[in-house]
């Protein structure tokens, strides 16, 4: 089977993080993988794991984008690939415009996945007009048949899989953990109590900021770690957290780490992790992540991220936006014996790897029985 994945870019983030992964599936597999983004950092990952990258600026939000529909569509007749899966709004666009000025027989199977709740408007509403919908959480696709037209049939709930065999069990060696320490040694002989994602208000770091205030007065030995990086625009929300931690005396209690590329080491590190988005998030790859390295989460009960934590560490979950009752219960599990977390099958890498095929192969089999 060859296969066409689309999106903006390949800079970080957990939709281009599961891009690659899921290519790297498709090719020890046996199947044909390609990617179709403006580029990015991930790129060369991609192509080492043996997927092919094909470069155009399909990630801007302009009308100027769809200057590459006509490309588009000749990379689709030079490329004939079985399937072309869809994974943001601006590249369905130019994909599903370019599909459809092709012959209905030379069409490929087309897929979108909502990554995100995105905003009810017409822009949007382009993810629904795949052949097949994949959702990525039971939230997200409520919210689909809620605002969109997509016949049941048509829509499938595939989690997010992470690949457990990088997370769990996994130790960081001497060297990595010397280095940590010679980076950051406010860090040594410390718990940490991690909070992974990008900077940006919605992702909670504010809040975050609170709740150390609360743990840091009961327990001098839990230290706050920020990680992630700072996307466009957002230095001056950076500047802000900054100023908030020296306003709550923390300046020697949180470290920020800015983006990393070793988080299965700071998992199986962390006490634990937190989660505080301050709108519902469609998934949480990072609280699979976490969980799947053992490491306790504690996060608001909203969104994808509260049905994943009902699935596998419902004690994790607080009241959204309570921040006494996030710190008590943060610091009752970072003081609870450590246990194994075991992740349902359905969180797996290898499952979602499977059930997207599944999709592809009913798409390719009803095609077939139109044409013969």
């Amino acid at each position: 089977m060859r296969v066409l994945q689309v999106l903006p870019a390949l800079e970080s983030g957990g939709v281009e993080r599961g891009t690659v992964e899921f290519a790297a599936e498709l090719v020890k597999r046996g199947h044909e993988s390609f990617v179709l983004s403006s580029g990015g950092s991930m790129a060369s990952l991609l192509t080492r794991q043996g997927s092919h990258h094909i470069t155009l600026p399909v990630h801007r939000k302009s009308p100027a984008s769809f200057g590459q529909i006509r490309p588009v569509r000749q990379l689709l007749r030079d490329l004939q690939p079985d399937v072309v899966h869809v994974r943001s709004r601006m590249p369905a666009w130019i994909t599903r415009l370019a599909w459809n000025g092709l012959p209905a027989d030379e069409r490929p199977a087309l897929v979108s996945t909502f990554h995100g709740l995105y905003s009810v408007t017409p822009y949007s509403a382009i993810m629904a007009k795949a052949e097949h919908v994949i959702a990525v959480s039971n939230c997200v696709r409520d919210y689909v048949l809620r605002h969109y037209p997509v016949p049941p049939d048509r829509l499938s709930v595939i989690q997010r899989g992470v690949d457990t065999a990088s997370f769990y069990g996994h130790t960081p060696n001497a060297d990595w953990t010397r280095a940590l320490y010679r980076d950051f040694p406010e860090l040594e002989h410390k718990r940490l109590v991690l909070m992974p994602g990008r900077i940006s208000r919605w992702k909670g770091q504010l809040l975050f900021l609170d709740a150390m205030a609360e743990m840091a007065r009961k327990h001098r030995d839990l230290h706050g770690v920020i990680v992630g990086g700072v996307e466009p625009g957002k230095h001056r929300f950076l500047q802000e957290l900054e100023v908030h931690r020296s306003e709550l005396g923390l300046d020697d209690k949180v470290t920020f780490l800015g983006q990393r590329a070793d988080m299965a080491d700071l998992y199986s590190l962390a006490t634990l992790v937190c989660h505080m988005s301050t709108k519902p998030e469609p998934f949480g790859r990072t609280v699979t992540e976490a969980l799947a390295a053992g490491t306790p989460v504690v996060a608001f009960d909203r969104g994808g991220v509260a049905e994943t934590l009902r699935a596998c560490f419902p004690e994790g979950l607080v009241t959204p936006d309570h921040i006494r009752e996030f710190a008590d219960r943060a610091v009752a599990l970072a003081n609870a014996p450590r246990r194994h977390i075991e992740l349902p099958e359905r969180f797996r890498l290898e499952a979602q790897t499977e059930a997207t095929l599944a999709v592809y192969r009913q798409l390719l089999e009803a095609k077939q029985a139109e044409t013969a």
